[in-house]
């Protein structure tokens, strides 16, 4: 079980992610944007900076949906690899099921 502070910061940061996301996304095309002027440019770069850290999404860490696991996460499912073998040998995962051959 990971420690209650860094569940609660993360998703803190999903929060901060999702409020500058729109900005963030057209500061970023405007930085690389052709017919954008090298003053426009270098104003939308400045203006990008001087967001706050965690407005950025590589700030995030996937976490076990369960238990807050960071390690050993499996997308689709949104668990960790612990969680997710414990429920799939429970059966408690549709469309599921060990591979035998």
């Amino acid at each position: 079980m990971a420690k209650k502070s860094k569940i609660v910061r993360n998703e803190q940061r999903r929060e901060v992610v999702a409020r500058y996301a729109d900005l963030r996304a057209e500061l970023k095309r405007a930085s690389v944007a052709a017919d954008s002027t090298p003053e426009e440019r270098m104003t939308a770069l400045h203006r990008l900076q001087r967001l706050p850290r965690n407005a950025s999404l590589t700030r995030l860490r996937n976490r076990d949906a369960v238990d807050g696991r960071p390690r050993g996460y499996i997308g689709k499912a949104g668990l960790s690899r612990v969680r997710f073998r414990e429920l799939a040998h429970r059966g408690e995962l549709p469309g599921i099921q060990k591979s035998s051959w």
